[in-house]
């Protein structure tokens, strides 16, 4: 007797009534493992540190600038024997790559804005871009461990030499340096009053009262930012 007809075969894999995976539980491991590859590429954007900004690339090339003038200097400085003196010979040493026209005493053009032919008279850095550079050297000299009382770019004798580079280049350019001044901000306020109702009114009593808060325009003063490099 044929008991074949009868009997159960073993279970195929292939069928969807099977005990393999199915195509759901598959889709979602592969969900899960995306969404866990996501949160790890985010943390190690987030750490990579932020470039930097335009400012602080200028301020580690002219310290570097700096450095380099001590070292070809003769005698050789040291940072920690520069002073305000040698500072100023910095600027000065600088004038050689100025691009901007200086005009002498005797120049047909002296005081003259805007000169109608060319002359003789030298490039010289400008007076904004000296005061700027100074700006950048004293703030990466004390970031690069030098005290504050003894930072080189904030002697007096700098600050002299800063001020007659102005003057002598606002004379003999014909262009007044002038200090930016800021518009004081006002804050204008309305007053308000409030009625508050006081109980029944008695005979020709006023139960009204009347009160308000006068607010004044309130204005602040903020202290001029560092002059900016102007490059003509």
């Amino acid at each position: 007797m044929d008991s074949a007809s009868g009997g159960t075969g073993p279970p195929d894999p292939n069928t969807s009534g099977g005990e393999g995976p199915s195509s759901a539980a598959t889709g979602s491991i592969a969900a899960a493992a995306a969404g866990a590859v996501v949160p790890a590429a985010a943390a190690e954007a987030s750490s990579s540190p932020a470039p930097p900004s335009r400012y602080e690339s200028q301020k580690r090339r002219d310290w570097n600038t700096f450095l380099q003038y001590l070292k070809n200097h003769k005698p050789p400085l040291t940072l920690a024997r520069c002073s305000g003196a040698h500072v100023i010979e910095f600027l000065k040493y600088l004038d050689q790559f100025g691009k901007t026209k200086v005009h002498a005493a005797g120049c047909p053009y002296f005081g003259h804005p805007n000169p109608p032919a060319p002359c003789a008279c030298p490039l010289k850095q400008a007076w904004g871009s000296l005061d700027a550079l100074i700006g950048r050297l004293r703030a990466a000299y004390e970031e690069n461990g030098g005290r504050p009382e003894s930072n080189p770019f904030g002697a007096r004798a700098v600050r002299i030499y800063l001020r007659e580079v102005r003057e002598s280049q606002a004379k003999a350019r014909g262009i007044p340096y002038e200090k930016k001044k800021r518009k004081r901000p006002t804050v204008t306020a309305t007053a308000v009053v409030g009625n508050v109702s006081a109980g029944p009114s008695q005979g020709g009593g006023d139960g009204d009262v009347g009160g308000g808060d006068g607010g004044g325009g309130s204005s602040t003063t903020a202290a001029d930012a560092a002059t900016t490099s102007t490059a003509v």
